[in-house]
């Protein structure tokens, strides 16, 4: 009986050792490599739940931790993560990836097994933006499963996320002789731009674009911006017949009050394959022809270059018709070049971007098409042709059926793409995003255009009444008139003249008789001024904003103007800087190894600026108030870290609190907890346990 009290106590000894072995290998959020940080938690993927068919490895050098999970080959395999997340609060993620397997390749996101997004990677081990996310107070999970199969993935990193700087785009055109109509409508949009989103829908004239009918059905309106295409004037379609009345369906929806976007399906200017598998109407296709863009756009004096502006030419006599109606256009040729399925973009960034600056020099400065606001159609960087050349950015989305995820990450790349300065579109969807979602993380494209034969195929009709019966959401009765006005405007001419007579004004001032940076700011403010009646198709809106923005540079001039001449120079105002200097003694010794390397690093370069500004004579107190409110809101931002296991010293604990102010020690909130103790501790106490099991084993 005794011998049996020992196996049962080995037994139960020898279970509770594995248990404290294996759990921490499966509990992932532990491998966090800054689990304390307040910046950034990464979570490796060899410490994630791997369904069937993944598997760790480490054969490739470049990978974080101990490994990477691959190698993705089966549509229905998915990576999990789970983040244990202390309040309800939208972060950062991003994407360690292993495209180990040829780049380009896709996967999706999902989110508490939610669609999120989905990412595209580059080539080799890198990383890519995930997209912001709302996390939910307790354990959310995200996992990740295949568009494309063949690669694998490294690791996850989460951090909070914060709110987005302001856009900074200005209402004007790349063409600064647009028409009226077009600068009307380009500052609507801009007035819109993050605030409301327009409707739009791809119209497809063979079945009378019945689309518009679906809509109208089930919301009782109709979208706000109608898109179509010149496909069918594509000279090497006309050769075979093509017909189409397109453009005379966009003069009508403009009449109407709508807002129009063209798109060109070129089909390649020669070389054609015309055969059953590849037929002569889909030769915008790359594998559909032999026709080399590398080759005509390097080669001016060949056939095919000629063939290019043939076929501009072409395009550019219906365009014309738009424009001598009064109807501006939102201009999107050469789309989706990036993907390579399509002949302008076969041969890389290069001869697209040749392409786009040619069409762009040809249509507007040589047949005068002033009414085209134009749209950019891809997101690499390395296919952008350049801010100076394009309005408005944009991507394709299609993450798949009734999945109205609001596709953040490709918004912020949008964004970055043109440094915040151009609108932002989702020129064609599938699926509608749903605008809560577009309003909760902060990524409201300026419109969105479900593709012909997609309406009802990837949306559901309650979905598609919620999106047209959103508050934010803009439907063509809503619109205002973009036509402009037959007469003159007399309004309009006396704000010319208002402003003009103020910019004279302004440049009568004299630097000498003001401080340097309010003499900077007036500056700026008669350049930007004098830049804006540049322009020949300038509003009367702009005007006045100029002359607000002028007339505020003058006057802040006017408060700091000192007399022209003093007998006496009177005394400089005293500078105090008593507070600043008892932050600094009282801040001065707090020691790096309490707190976190970036808060820390944050304090010390506050604290030193703070010196800075102590030590100098010629300081103003606005100089000294802004560095006392850097040094102490630096030292409220520091971060402990966590406190390690073994016993302190009560009076030292005491005295480091004592040299800092009461919120430090408040910082709730401020990272992702852990879901359990140490790693190393629960190896710690695994091996005692198997130790004493041994033991006991070996007594008896």
């Amino acid at each position: 009986m005794q011998f049996k009290k020992y196996i049962k106590l080995i037994s139960l000894v020898y279970i509770i050792s594995i248990i404290t072995i294996v759990y921490p290998q499966n509990s992932f959020v532990l491998k966090a490599k800054e689990e304390n940080s307040e910046e950034e938690m990464i979570l490796e993927a060899e410490d994630a739940i791997l369904s069937n068919g993944l598997i760790i490895e480490n054969s490739e050098p470049g990978y974080s931790g101990a490994g990477y999970v691959g190698n993705f080959s089966e549509p229905d395999q998915s990576l999990t993560f789970e983040i244990d997340a202390s309040t309800d609060s939208i972060y950062e993620l991003t994407i360690g990836y292993a495209a180990i397997y040829g780049e380009g390749k896709v996967a999706n996101i999902l989110l508490n097994d939610e669609p999120l997004g989905s990412i595209t990677m580059g080539d080799g081990f890198g990383e890519t933006s995930g997209g912001k996310m709302q996390l939910n107070e307790g354990i959310n999970t995200v996992t990740i499963t295949p568009n494309w199969t063949y690669f694998a993935i490294d690791y996850i990193k989460v951090s909070p996320s914060s709110v987005p700087p302001a856009h900074e785009v200005e209402k004007q055109l790349v063409n600064p002789n647009a028409t009226k109509e077009t600068q009307l409508l380009f500052n609507y949009l801009v007035d819109n731009f993050g605030k409301n989103i327009l409707s739009g829908q791809q119209g497809d004239s063979s079945d009378n674009l019945a689309d518009l009918d679906e809509i109208e059905r089930i919301t009782g309106k109709l979208p706000a911006i109608l898109g179509l295409d010149l496909m069918d004037y594509s000279p090497s379609r006309v050769e075979f017949g093509a017909d189409t009345d397109d453009v005379e369906r966009g003069i009508e929806w403009a009449e109407q009050g709508g807002i129009v976007t063209f798109a060109w399906h070129w089909n390649a200017p020669k070389d054609l394959l015309n055969t059953e598998e590849q037929p002569w109407w889909s030769g915008f296709y790359t594998d559909a022809s032999t026709f080399d863009i590398e080759y005509a756009m390097n080669h001016p004096e060949s056939e095919d270059y000629k063939l290019i502006l043939r076929d501009i030419d072409a395009i550019a006599e219906e365009l014309k018709k738009l424009r001598d109606e009064g109807v501006p256009v939102l201009w999107r040729p050469l789309h989706e070049a990036e993907g390579g399925w399509f002949w302008w973009g076969a041969k890389g960034p290069g001869p697209v971007k040749k392409l786009w600056h040619l069409m762009y020099d040809r249509l507007t400065n040589e047949h005068q098409l002033n009414n085209l606001i134009w749209i950019w159609n891809s997101i690499d960087e390395d296919w952008y042709p350049g801010n100076d050349y394009v309005d408005i950015v944009s991507f394709d989305s299609y993450p798949g059926e009734y999945n109205y995820i609001p596709q953040v990450s490709q918004y912020e790349a949008l964004v970055d793409l043109s440094n915040n300065q151009k609108l932002v579109a989702m020129a064609e969807n599938g699926p509608i995003p749903d605008p809560d979602l577009l309003s909760l993380y902060h990524s409201k494209y300026l419109y969105f255009t479900t593709w012909n034969g997609l309406l009802t195929e990837q949306n559901s009709e309650e979905h598609i009444k919620h999106v047209y019966d959103h508050d934010s959401v803009i439907t063509r009765d809503e619109l205002p008139g973009f036509k402009a006005d037959v007469e003159p405007d007399t309004d309009e001419n006396e704000a010319l003249e208002k402003l003009q007579t103020l910019i004279e004004k302004a440049k009568g001032y004299e630097l000498d008789q003001y401080t340097e940076e309010t003499f900077t700011d007036l500056s700026v403010a008669i350049k930007e001024a004098e830049k804006l009646l540049m322009y020949e198709n300038v509003t009367e809106e702009q005007m006045d904003d100029a002359f607000v923005s002028l007339q505020k540079a003058i006057d802040k001039l006017e408060e700091v103007k000192e007399p022209a001449s003093k007998p006496e120079p009177s005394p400089e105002p005293s500078v105090d800087k008593k507070d600043l200097e008892e932050l600094i003694e009282k801040t001065e010794n707090i020691e790096s190894n309490n707190f976190t390397e970036g808060s820390y690093r944050n304090f010390k370069y506050a604290l030193d600026y703070a010196k800075s500004i102590l030590i100098n004579k010629e300081v103003a107190n606005k100089q000294v108030n802004e560095a006392f409110i850097a040094l102490q809101s630096a030292v409220d931002g520091l971060t402990k870290v966590k406190e390690p296991s073994q016993p302190q010293d009560p009076e030292a604990s005491d005295d480091c609190k004592d040299e800092l102010p009461a919120e430090i020690d408040n910082n709730e909130g401020h990272e992702l907890p852990k879901t359990g103790i140490n790693y190393y501790n629960w190896l710690l106490i695994g091996f005692v346990f198997l130790i004493s099991g041994f033991t006991l084993l070996v007594k008896n």
